[in-house]
């Protein structure tokens, strides 16, 4: 059967997809977003070890979430301890899940029977990088 040729048409349909299963979609297949926070630690009065709990979230000032620390770089995380000279500046970064958009400010908390540390109030910036003074 020299030159059979094989012809097939496809019906064009028109599916219709709910605009909130797209955004959903969109919202999902999105690069996970991180937080920066580098951190400067200072105590003038003690020699002691410090460590960074694995319990150390970032908390949204408006709403219930809590990101997650994902990992910590120039300290240690628990149950690692390092030492600490008194009058010593530590400086380390720790690297957090993202923060909701709707967050403007959060607190940086860590969850600890004693000796935690914090920074309150810390106002959100488009870059998602922060410097901050920890107290403990």
């Amino acid at each position: 059967m020299e030159g059979t040729c094989i012809k097939h048409r496809v019906k064009k349909s028109k599916i219709q997809v709910d605009r909130k299963i797209i955004e959903k979609t969109l919202e999902d297949t999105q690069v996970e977003k991180q937080v920066i926070v580098h951190c400067l630690y200072t105590d003038k009065n003690n020699n002691w070890q410090i460590q960074i709990c694995k319990t150390t979230y970032l908390y949204d000032r408006d709403s219930s979430h809590k990101s997650k620390l994902i990992t910590a770089y120039n300290i240690t995380v628990e149950p690692i301890w390092q030492d600490y000279r008194a009058g010593m500046t530590t400086k380390f970064t720790l690297v957090f899940s993202g923060l909701p958009k709707s967050c403007t400010s959060f607190d940086l908390f860590e969850e600890t029977d004693g000796g935690e540390f914090y920074s309150k109030k810390i106002t959100r910036n488009n870059m998602d990088v922060y410097t901050v003074n920890i107290r403990s």
